[in-house]
């Protein structure tokens, strides 16, 4: 007779909608600890991410992706897997100081991340 345990519980995301695209990037040491669903920018001169600040002058003031995991690139580089394309809950997101929803979305919708809110 089979015998069955408890082997932990899932807790699926609830921010990532439908369909998506994962990538891994490289965090950028010293962005400090950031949580999923964070917007990333790409700094230009060395293609690793940071968290996408508009006042921002090495290219990561635009924003390019969403964090799919928590990570802590403090004091390290850390490979990390984020979102390059699919659906996600708006309200969940976390953006940089100076973004609004809609000046990620305007960036976002020509890179196929579709904001949404869901219904209900």
């Amino acid at each position: 007779m089979a015998k069955f345990q408890n082997e932990g519980s899932f807790l699926p995301n609830q921010w990532a909608l439908g369909h998506t695209r994962a990538r891994k990037v490289t965090i950028k040491s010293g962005a400090g600890v950031l949580a999923a669903a964070t917007v990333l920018g790409l700094v230009t001169a060395d293609a690793k991410y940071l968290k996408s600040l508009k006042a921002a002058t090495d290219g990561s003031q635009v924003p390019d992706a969403i964090l799919a995991e928590a990570v802590d690139a403090t004091d390290k580089d850390v490979e990390a897997v984020v979102y390059i394309a699919g659906e996600f809950d708006q309200d969940r997101l976390i953006l940089g100081a100076g973004h609004t929803l809609g000046s990620v979305d305007a960036v976002f919708r020509t890179k196929s991340i579709w904001l949404v809110k869901p219904m209900g």
